[in-house]
């Protein structure tokens, strides 16, 4: 099973969901970056549950234990080992499942894959194990800040309720305004409106996340087997619940002819720099000094508050109803996982030929 994330900058996750806790090891972390803990447990609050009715009610205060590498409030360049506790789990809920297959879950293929799995919760594959993910993602951030390198997500759909997919329309200040963490205020509301009719019949819905990367310098990854966005991408698909990417126009540019979609090249007092940014700042596979942006693409929740038909282990046909707490959603949270992975990706691949001076 792989548990590690990166190249130069990695991070390696344990834990399970309904385990003692989750946690991490990251390494490569440039040495004298100042550690702001309030700013690493804020982004563990922006992902934790129950910060409001449109999440799991699941009361975990997500408080996170720095175990090494850091000292005098800088990190060392050593590994840094960090732990955060699970302290509401109802194990309990999820006894009805020890033997049964829930619909769209890894029971089936962890199963078929290991010869057994932890039914708490989904164990390993529960979306809880991203919370390491928003601890590396919050290093990468403060190392990032060196480089003037920013990196802002939101919710641009839900089910079918959209906003205008130019970033530049927007005012950033208002993402985390509102529980559903999208820069439009009136479509928020009708977003937050859908998400509670959903949760009250027991179902689930899915969205979109856009990303955008500001200041990104140029020449970020490789031309042929480490394209920037592929990298982008297969950071993005591991997330839990993802099942699309896309950056730059992606789907929507297919409709273009060239002369529409190139992106062409100007002196800019001096500067080499495009008219236009249909390419989402990646050109060959390699950064070209424009805002990077991107698409995630979430499937509604696997977990139904209604019965669904399924199989037991020995394939005898049977049916479900879960219980206990769960997202009808999982956007508002997921927006700052989605930031946690485009943070660590792009400090790893400036790292592989760069180095960061303090």
């Amino acid at each position: 099973m792989r548990n590690t994330f990166g190249n130069i900058f990695t991070l390696t996750t344990f834990g399970e969901s309904h385990g003692e806790g989750v946690g991490g090891v990251i390494d490569g972390m440039p040495a004298g970056i100042a550690v702001d803990i309030d700013f690493i447990q804020n982004e563990l609050n922006r992902r934790k549950p129950g910060q409001s009715k449109l999440t799991t009610s699941r009361a975990e205060c997500d408080k996170v234990e720095i175990l090494s590498g850091v000292f005098e409030g800088r990190t060392t360049g050593c590994p840094i080992g960090f732990l955060v506790r699970n302290t509401n789990q109802h194990s309990h809920d999820y006894e009805n499942v020890r033997n049964v297959f829930r619909p769209s879950h890894a029971d089936f293929t962890y199963t078929s894959k290991y010869g057994l799995r932890d039914h708490r919760g989904g164990g390993r594959s529960s979306a809880r194990e991203t919370i390491s993910r928003v601890v590396g993602g919050a290093f990468a951030k403060l190392a990032l800040r060196q480089l003037s390198i920013d990196i802002t997500a939101y919710t641009s759909q839900v089910g079918t309720i959209a906003i205008e997919r130019d970033y530049r329309q927007f005012d950033f200040s208002e993402i985390e305004k509102n529980p559903v963490r999208c820069p439009d205020p009136q479509a928020a509301k009708r977003m937050e409106e859908l998400i509670l009719s959903v949760k009250a019949d027991g179902d689930t819905i899915g969205g979109v996340i856009t990303c955008v990367i500001k200041g990104c310098p140029v020449g970020l990854g490789e031309p042929a087997f480490g394209k920037l966005h592929a990298a982008l991408g297969s950071a993005m698909l591991s997330i839990n619940a993802v099942k699309g990417f896309e950056y730059g126009e992606g789907f929507e540019g297919v409709s273009l002819r060239g002369s529409e979609q190139n992106d062409i090249f100007f002196n800019d007092n001096g500067t080499i720099s495009t008219r236009t940014n249909h390419s989402g700042g990646i050109q060959g596979g390699i950064s070209n000094g424009q805002d990077i942006y991107f698409r995630v693409a979430f499937k509604p929740v696997a977990t139904l508050l209604r019965e669904q038909p399924t199989v037991d282990k020995n394939g005898v046909e049977t049916s479900l109803e879960m219980k206990g707490r769960h997202d009808p959603c999982v956007l508002p949270r997921a927006v700052p996982v989605v930031e946690a992975m485009a943070a660590m990706t792009i400090l790893d691949y400036y790292l592989i030929n760069n180095t960061i001076t303090i």
